[in-house]
This record gives structure tokens, sequence and C-alpha cells, in this order.
């Protein structure tokens, strides 16, 4: 179940009726929580909350506020639909009502996904592999769960870009293959045969992330270990 940008002002502004669907789609999300699965429920209740706070603070809705996929939405129509809300009393505290409700819990979900991610991302091990570069915003990144033998590989790129006073850093990563470490076939070892196999980079930056819990690989694993290892880099920088 998702809900819309705009679901809180959609159909009949009821607060009763709002709250049972907010409560429907938290209860999907914390089932996803109680398996360990974050994302991409984690990142789309932050959406949700934040957009919410927005809405209460700010009292007008911005096109900028949504993502380009709404680029078939009349906005001038939304825009008018909301000034004829202003003017009603009833339907502004009804509005209210169901915001103040939806953002105390989805705060409390919230919580509770963070406190998964901190565990995950506190027994996580970042370590180097070789000799690294000066350049470490491109190359490979080998995954491992404990003392198992099977490692993942995948290659990354850093992007540094800014937006207004800020700078931020995205990563895409891409699955390269799977390997088989042993007591013959190191980190080291495997390093060099993903070098001889795509030989885009004589040198990359290579880094392999071990993770003791066993937790989903693509809802968990891979994206806390990506904004792990855009964290490592930038710090190094």
């Amino acid at each position: 179940m998702r809900l819309s940008e705009t679901w809180f002002m959609e159909g009949h502004i009821d607060f009763e009726l709002q709250k049972y669907r907010l409560l429907a789609y938290l209860q999907e999300v914390n089932k996803y929580f109680n398996e360990a699965k974050l994302y991409p429920q984690l990142g789309d209740v932050i959406f949700h909350h934040n957009n919410l706070l927005a809405f209460r603070t700010n009292k007008k809705l911005l096109q900028d506020q949504f993502p380009q996929q709404l680029n078939k939405v009349d906005m001038r129509n939304l825009e008018l639909m909301y000034e004829k809300m202003l003017a009603d009393d009833e339907v502004m505290n009804e509005l209210e009502s169901i915001t103040n409700y939806a953002v105390s819990e989805m705060k409390s979900i919230i919580d509770n996904g963070a406190e998964i991610y901190e565990l995950v991302e506190k027994q996580l091990r970042i370590e180097p592999i070789g000799i690294i570069p000066l350049y470490k915003n491109e190359g490979y990144m080998l995954l491992r769960y404990g003392n198992q033998s099977e490692i993942k590989a995948y290659s990354y790129s850093i992007t540094l870009f800014e937006h207004q006073q800020a700078k931020y850093r995205g990563i895409k990563v891409n699955y390269v293959d799977r390997y088989t470490k042993s007591l013959a076939n190191t980190y080291e070892s495997i390093k060099r045969d993903i070098i001889n196999q795509i030989r885009t980079l004589p040198n990359p930056a290579v880094y392999c992330i071990e993770s003791q819990m066993q937790v989903p690989l693509d809802e968990t694993l891979l994206p806390i270990a990506k904004r792990m290892l855009v964290r490592h880099i930038a710090e190094a920088a």
C-alpha cells in the first residue's frame, strides 16, 4: 500500500477516514520493519513525514514539494482547491487534526526504522583492500555476511552535487559478480580478478564491508553499506 503525496487532503476530508487509511499504510510498513526490511519503506515514510511538516509550517502547497512523477497533475487546480479550503474553517481544522495525528504516528514508525538502521550500521565493518588510490569516487565494494564464503561485488560511482548552500554526495552501484572467499582466494586476489575482468580502472579503490547480522540484502544491507561507504570516503578526503 502506498500513499500519494497529497493523501491527507484527497477525497472526503474526515479525520477518522484518513486515520484508518494512515494506520493501514503504517501497519504494512511496520510489517517490513519486523522483517528487518528498511528500504524503500523508511525513505517513503520520511518523505511523507517531512511533507506534512512543510504543509503545517507553510500552510501552502508549492509545486517543488512534489517529485517529477506528478508532472501530469494540474497544479493550478490544486492551488485553487487549497485556496477554497483555506476559506473553510471546519475543513482546515479537520486537516490540522489529520496532519497532527499523522506526524506523531509517522515519527514513531521512523524511530523504529532508525533503531534498526543504527543496529545494523554499528556492527558493519569497512576495510580498504590493498593500496587505495587518491581518486576514490569510483571503485568497487565487496559485501560479505560474517564468516560466509560468498562475496557480492559491486562497482560504485560517487557524484558530488550542490543544492543552495549545501553539498551532497550521491552514489550509484551496479552488481558485478559473486565470488567465493577462501584461504587461496583472498580479498586481494578477488580485487585482481575484478581488475583483469573489467579493465576500466588500472588501480581502483576497493572496499570490503562485512556484516555479522544476516539482514535482507537489497532492502537493508546494500542501502546501509552504500551510505557507509560514501561517509567513509568523505571523511577520508
